[in-house]
């Protein structure tokens, strides 16, 4: 879509993916200068972005793939706010308030009706740590006409408030949330490699690089957000829990508020470094 498109290989692409300009330069450093052309693999480009970015982004609960989370015994009319940290890496960036109350979106694959063994999140009978709030233990769950799970039940700890119990009972998992009475929708713009191949320049007799452009390259779905989002400038990095690393993109509107996903939280390029 233009030189800024953010799966484009220019500084401007990058900026507006969300890549920071220490991260640039440490890829640069790393990779060093060399007389020949070379290849080297955008994992090393992401895995500068996570390094600097975990640093540096605010973090924000974002909610991809909803379903709702009713908890049976909070009151129906009760709303409060909760303080949750900015950047547990730099205190620096303080907290913020962010609102809770009876009815609340979760990730569709935070609940399993049958789970795998190992399986800490959220399953009939099973508690878990809503970050930043309570304790929740899985009383029922509600599915469609096509079997699909839309609401799960629960009851709340309301001695866990911040997500830590006086009897300092242990519970391994932990989940992020948004609350279905005082959300933003959003768009995000999820991006995969331009290219199908590593070298683009690999093609067959009488085709170019365009051959190997990758269909896919461009995803977009919609998400639930909390509102603290609404104060989001042009080009500011985030860490959306347990989803990744996200740039809010120029677009945006007042209404409309678009991120670009810059990169996952997961690392391959540390495993790559491992191995070898």
């Amino acid at each position: 879509n233009g030189w800024d498109d953010p799966r484009m290989p220019t500084i401007k692409g990058l900026k507006r993916r969300g890549f920071t300009r220490d991260s640039i330069v440490d890829f640069i450093k790393t990779i060093g200068v060399t007389k020949s052309n070379s290849i080297v693999d955008y994992a090393l480009l992401e895995h500068c972005a996570r390094q600097d970015l975990n640093k540096k982004a605010k973090r924000a609960m974002v909610v991809q793939d909803p379903i709702k989370l009713i908890i049976e015994n909070y009151p129906d009319d009760k709303v409060e706010y909760l303080e949750a940290v900015n950047n547990p890496e730099d205190e620096s960036y303080g907290k913020r308030l962010v609102s809770f109350s009876k009815e609340l979106f979760i990730e569709r694959n935070d609940f399993a009706i049958d789970p795998p063994k190992g399986f800490y999140r959220l399953k009939v009978g099973q508690e878990v740590r809503l970050v930043f709030a309570y304790y929740v233990v899985c009383t029922g769950y509600e599915t469609d006409e096509n079997g699909n799970v839309v609401t799960v039940r629960c009851t709340y700890d309301p001695n866990s408030k911040g997500g830590w119990s006086l009897d300092a009972r242990k519970v391994k998992g932990t989940i992020h949330w948004v609350n279905a009475k005082d959300y933003l929708d959003i768009e995000l713009r999820i991006y995969d490699k331009l290219f199908l191949k590593e070298n683009p320049e690999e093609t067959e007799e009488e085709k170019d690089f365009t051959s190997n452009l990758n269909p896919n390259s461009l995803v977009i779905k919609f998400a639930k957000a909390e509102k603290s989002l609404l104060e989001a400038k042009d080009f500011e990095n985030f860490q959306f829990l347990r989803l990744g690393y996200f740039c809010k993109d120029p677009d945006s509107t007042k209404n409309h508020l678009i991120f670009n996903k810059t990169v996952d939280l997961k690392d391959s390029y540390s495993k790559i470094l491992k191995k070898s």
